[in-house]
């Protein structure tokens, strides 16, 4: 297993430097957006002049001067804030559109080790980071740029050497900088990586968590969990120390450049350089507005030093080597023979596994050539090289992992153009992915890149019902409320595995493509409708070229040539007769899926009644929008709001246990906020030196700059315990309320994963997203809005001390409009922010949900059409964010302005003040200076609204999440299993259920009654979408049933604790789901104890009993081989299946659920997993529920239900039960299904 250690290996990110920012932002500035950039900047620099210029009305005592530039600063930053908000969103969109083109045009090698966790992590969390560094936080900068150009210039033109003297400060800045900021960057790619980790995780368990559940691992899975967010906290502590001096350092030369001031300009006042004290008092004021921008610059540096980070997580993807694309395009290769000439292949992730040795074969042109055998032996590895996912290397860069050439006609398929070739091939994947969209576009997607892509759509309309009905998907579509229309879910969620084959099989030949590429395409198929789609594919492909993959041999006999594959090579080949004379490998795994003699059978080809078997339209089991559970209503559940206080009142509290940094925190925010002040007195205390001459003056001037410099070392020392606290408080309220937040996510009920809005993309995103909004509030950005507020108390409460006055008319008179201003303000910005939180929320999932069906994607060549989508989706939200961007930066620049108009009236007032000498020069200073930072404090208190406004957002989210569901509300009481001996038997009654989704008029069963006996073993057969798998999914307890009892050796389920009860049962899904993590760890995963001795003898057993024993030794690592993204990848699906089989029976359950669990599986192995569960039936130590199409399978059981349509409105209902020889004597439904699989004949 991969620990989350500091020596663990991360995936590689691209080093990222201050060049990465100025790329990032040469993705706004492309289509004028650089006019709007260079627009931006020039208003910029109108904004930040305006401050400056103050100083020379305050050094010169020109009152009225300031009429002319207040309206002018307003405009200009109106101007300059919207062009970077618009840029911001630009530049967003641009490079997440670039970063998922480059994620498709990546070879497939490369893609597999990619989890969708981490390209989700990238394009919401990490591209969020990104946006906010380019918006606002980079308005900022800019204006603090102006401002500090401008008043250096106006500092030099009135004493260049009072000002060199003075930027010795800034030098030291800069050379601070240049040592702590690759470091920050350093270690936030190193939280970035362990962030991925975890994030990747969180997309397995929600994408899998109906696995999760059945097998009880959320406890496991959620201490994995919490090794990688600690392990991401850990390295995010190491940044408190640097974040400390950071601060430290910065604000320190902020202080002592007053001093240097003051104490240098005394000294040129003195010896006659400096003619008066307006030139002293106008540098001085340049330089305070130098030393507040480099206050105000700190929290825009701490946001671009995390873009950068960010950066590159998107640069090392954009920049990787991509694959070659362009080449031959030929019509005749379409018709031509493609041809394996002595190839050897190994995955890219695994090339000490050899999967093809010397394979040849020719797939013959306009013939159906059949690819059979057992689980492994590279049949799928063949339909990975003709699509080019993988390929041959040539002579000149042949391995030793590949060798050998793939030929089509006379040229090598590496030369072929890739796109043009897959859009020759019609393919149908053995676990086929539909997305979250109609079944029409579904379909549609089949048309890209033929003559039809672009046609009307009734013609479009008549291909697809076409292919459909050939496809006898038209069957269910047909009763859908919405037809066509129906939206079909998360990877075709809402409907069953046959339902989803169906469509893909449609989408495969809607296009009517030369190549058809079939791997299992009926495995999931019920045996009515398996004829019926076979009859189909067999006249679709004639003439065409046809590959088959199957493991139900009565798909290939009619192939004009079977292929016969064992360990990476063809041992035998010939036609479905020619093999069976044979009597060799091919013959063996026939018999192995022979049925029982059918007893009196009639002819072969007996009329298969069709209408009386159809199949009810809904979900079977896995559902979305239908699989609501009782209680559910169709539209979302209301998230409940949090007050602020409450909501951080709560992560507070329960973080109390860090009581020493909150104080340490506390005690810097209230000593920095206490540095303007106090700075104003002395400032004040400063000037009147002036008034002295001789040695008193020097001796006044030294004590008081000293004094400052003692304030410099106080603040230096404030803001390094806040840099330091902070950056440590941050790690661990957003640790602890990871960890909380996907806990609280994983005890919901599978229900609540039904909802659209809870789909696995959107969950990670708002794991991934809330929690970096409360690491920014609580982080060492978060910590200003606290000094403003203790600024803000310590300015009014000086300057009321001082001159009562003229505070309060300056109070009075400005602060009701500063307010006005900063509640429309933040008002606007809120809505901006919610709306541009919501612009990449649904194009985020429609990413995700594109990279998890990658291979789909580009065997339907949908790249292109994906990217326009995604491309289109960014321009309409982005546009919608820029009209609102607009209105907020106008009341932006409104609130700002106000700051300048309390100046002017503070100055005007003060004049008065002074001329009818009621005041000394030392109260107008002290009280006009405490004005000024008070008024500018205020504004950064403000400018941080919309940012507290997402974490209060964030954390209402987290605490909401916390809450019971309804169906939770809904509390019987439950009695826990102690052990497994509570139960006395294994016993199943299903007495008068009832069951019906909330958003259909038709029930799944209307007093549903059936038997089982302890130790029995029974099976489930009919129609796809006749309800199997929902009671499966009724006695897993993922739902409830609404009326009557299942009972449990004799106990209703829903009396039993939830966990304990689970913990008596095991499920194989249709669906193998695996975990990253060891073979060993997978085959474990939700066992109480498995580390226990005993456990090992059982999970060796086990592995024989599935069939998988052998392979899992024959691995270089064996048990502890790793099961990341890529090694799934090169496994096949028989491979995966018996791993969960394995992992099913070491849980040793009193109850096994086998949902379609041998469809993956090769006729031998499937003989020999059934003789396992014969054999463990045959005990009578558990009973044994199987759902199947391969009725071989399940010929040995008990009893056999039969399920179909009731009588209308009345759901599905069991139309026969009983032995399989008592079923065929009766010639029923049974018995037709038994004739279409039969293969004898």
């Amino acid at each position: 297993m991969a620990t989350p250690s500091a020596k663990a290996k991360d995936e590689e990110a691209k080093p990222a430097t201050l060049g990465s920012y100025a790329r990032i932002l040469s993705y706004g500035t492309t289509h004028g957006g650089i006019y709007i950039m260079i627009l931006g900047l020039v208003c910029a620099m109108g904004s930040g002049v305006a401050l400056p210029l103050m100083n020379i009305v305050f050094g010169q005592l020109v009152g009225t001067f300031n009429e002319y530039f207040v309206p002018g600063s307003g405009i200009t930053e109106q101007s300059f804030k919207s062009a970077v908000n618009k840029d911001s969103l630009r530049a967003s969109g641009a490079l997440r559109l670039e970063y998922t083109q480059a994620l498709f045009s990546l070879p497939v090698s490369k893609l597999d080790e990619m989890s969708v966790g981490t390209v989700t992590h990238a394009i919401t969390a990490l591209s969020n980071t990104i946006q906010q560094s380019v918006s606002d936080r980079l308005a900022i900068l800019f204006q603090s740029l102006a401002l500090l150009i401008s008043s250096y210039a106006i500092a030099f033109r009135y004493s260049w050497a009072l000002t060199l003297v003075v930027s010795a400060a800034i030098l030291f800045v800069i050379l601070g900088f240049s040592l702590t900021v690759p470091f920050l960057v350093k270690t936030q790619q190193s939280v970035d990586q362990a962030d991925e980790k975890h994030a990747a995780l969180a997309a397995e368990v929600f994408g899998s968590v109906r696995t999760v559940f059945a097998l009880g691992a959320e406890q496991s899975l959620f201490k994995k969990y919490t090794r990688w967010v600690e392990e991401s906290r850990k390295r995010g502590l190491g940044m408190s120390l640097v974040s400390g001096i950071h601060l430290g350092m910065l604000f320190f030369a902020m202080y002592v450049s007053f001093s240097l001031a003051f104490w240098f300009g005394l000294k040129l006042y003195r010896e006659g350089h400096i003619a008066n004290i307006n030139t002293v008092i106008t540098v001085f004021f340049s330089v305070l507005l130098v030393v507040t921008v480099l206050g105000g610059i700190a929290g825009p540096l701490m946001a671009i030093t995390k873009a950068i980070g960010a950066s590159g997580a998107f640069f090392g993807v954009i920049d990787s080597k991509q694959d070659k694309v362009v080449g031959i395009q030929d019509p005749e290769l379409s018709h031509a023979d493609i041809v394996f000439e002595n190839v050897i292949f190994s995955y890219p992730t695994r090339k000490e596994m050899t999967v093809l040795k010397g394979f040849d074969a020719r797939f013959e042109r306009n013939k159906t050539t059949a690819l059979v055998g057992s689980s492994g032996s590279g049949k799928s590895t063949i339909v990975a090289l003709i699509e080019r996912w993988y390929q041959i290397q040539s002579k000149e860069e042949e391995e030793e992992s590949t060798s050998g050439q793939i030929r089509v006609g006379p040229h090598n398929i590496n030369d072929l153009d890739v796109k043009w070739w897959r859009s020759q091939i019609g393919l149908v994947q053995q676990e086929p992915f539909l997305f979250n969209d109609s079944i029409y576009n579904n379909v549609a997607f089949g048309l890209i890149g033929s003559q039809w892509e672009n046609d009307t759509d009734s013609v479009k309309m008549e291909l697809i019902t076409e292919a459909c009905k050939q496809a006898f998907a038209d069957e269910f579509i047909d009763r859908l409320p919405m037809g066509y229309s129906t939206t079909v879910g998360e990877g075709g969620i809402t409907l069953s595995g046959g339902q989803r084959q169906r469509i893909a099989i449609a989408r495969s030949i809607v296009n009517q493509p030369q190549i058809l590429i079939l791997d299992e395409a009926t495995s999931s198929i019920d045996v009515q409708g398996e004829k019926i789609v076979q009859a189909a594919l067999d006249r679709v492909s004639k003439d065409r070229t046809t590959i088959m993959i199957a493991h139900r041999l009565s798909t290939v006999r009619r192939a004009d040539k079977i292929i016969v594959m064992k360990d990476g090579k063809d041992i035998e080949e010939g036609s479905h007769k020619e093999l069976i004379l044979k009597e060799g490998a091919y013959h063996s795994l026939v018999h192995a899926q022979q049925l029982e003699p059918l007893t009196d059978m009639v002819a072969a080809d007996v009329p298969v009644s069709i209408s009386s078997q159809k199949e009810e339209v809904r979900p079977e089991g896995y559902t979305n929008k239908e699989a609501m559970g009782q209680g559910f209503q169709d539209s979302p559940e209301s998230i409940k709001e949090f007050g602020f206080l409450h909501s951080f009142g709560v992560l507070f509290s329960e973080n109390r246990s860090h009581w020493v940094l909150y104080a340490l925190t506390l005690i810097g925010a209230i000593g920095a906020g206490s540095g303007f002040s106090l700075q104003s007195w002395l400032f004040a205390k400063l000037v009147q030196v002036f008034q002295f001459t001789g040695q008193k003056l020097v001796d006044a001037a030294n004590f008081w700059a000293l004094m400052f410099f003692v304030l410099a070392l106080a603040m230096a020392t404030f803001y390094f315990i806040l840099g330091l606290s902070s950056n440590s408080i941050s790690m661990f309220v957003v640790s602890t309320s990871r960890m909380d937040y996907f806990h609280s996510l994983l005890s919901k009920p599978v229900s609540y994963y039904d909802r659209e809005e809870n789909s696995s993309g959107s969950l990670v995103s708002r794991l991934s997203t809330d929690t970096k909004q409360l690491q920014e509030m609580f982080g060492p950005t978060g910590v200003f809005p606290l000094i403003s507020i203790f600024n803000i108390l310590g300015c009014v409460s000086i300057s009321f001390a001082f001159g009562w006055k003229l505070a309060a008319v300056t109070f009075f008179a400005a602060m009701p409009f500063i307010f006005l201003s900063a509640f429309m303000r933040i008002r606007y910005e809120i809505k901006f922010e919610s709306l541009n939180a919501e612009v990449y929320a649904d194009s985020s999932k429609f990413a995700t949900e594109a990279v998890r069906a990658y291979r789909t994607v580009t065997a339907l060549t949908m790249e292109d059409t994906i990217l326009e989508r995604y491309s289109k989706l960014l321009k309409d939200q982005r546009q919608k964010a820029t009209r609102k961007a607009w209105y907020a930066t106008l009341i932006f620049a409104f609130s700002d302005s106000i700051e300048l108009c309390a100046m002017a009236l503070a100055f005007w007032y003060g004049g008065q003040l002074l001329a009818s000498h009621e005041y000394d020069p030392v109260v107008f200073f002290v009280v006009y200076i405490a004005i000024i930072q008070g008024g500018q404090s205020a504004g950064q208190f403000f400018s941080f609204g919309p940012n507290i406004a997402q974490a209060k957002a964030s954390a209402s989210r987290i605490l909401a999440a916390r809450l019971p569901t309804t169906e939770q509300i809904q509390h019987v009481p439950m009695r826990p299993l102690s052990s497994l001996d509570d139960i006395p038997s294994s016993s199943i009654e299903v007495k008068n259920v009832s069951f019906k989704y909330p958003s259909r008029e038709v029930p799944t069963f209307v007093n549903l009654d059936l038997s089982i006996d302890s130790g029995q073993f029974v099976a489930f057969v009919g129609p796809s979408g006749c309800g199997k798998s929902t009671l499966v999914s009724l006695l897993e307890r993922f739902y409830d049933c609404s009326q009557g009892n299942i009972l449990f050796g004799g106990r209703d389920i829903r009396y039993i604790e939830i966990p304990s009860y689970r913990s008596a049962l095991s499920l194989v899904s249709q669906e193998p789901k695996l975990f990253e993590g060891t073979i060993r760890e997978n085959l474990l995963l939700g066992l109480e104890a498995p580390e226990n001795s005993t456990v090992e003898d059982q999970m060796i057993q086990a592995c024989k009993d599935a069939e998988i024993y052998d392979f899992i030794v024959s691995l270089p690592d064996g048990f502890l081989t790793e099961l990341g993204v890529n090694a799934q990848a090169s496994m096949s699906g028989g491979q995966k299946q018996r791993i969960c089989i394995a992992r099913a029976l070491i849980r040793k359950p009193r109850l096994l659920l086998l949902d379609e669990a041998t469809s993956s599986l090769d006729s031998q192995s499937e003989s020999l997993v059934q003789s396992a569960m014969e054999r463990l039936a045959s005990k009578r130590e558990m009973t044994i529920v199987a759902v199947a199409h391969r009725l071989a399978t399940i010929q040995k059981a008990d009893a056999i239900f039969v399920f179909g349509e009731g009588a209308p409105g009345q759901g599905s209902r069991i139309l026969e039960s009983g032995t399989h020889l008592e079923l065929l004597r009766r010639k029923g439904a049974y018995w037709v299904m038994c004739q279409a699989q039969a293969l004898d004949r």
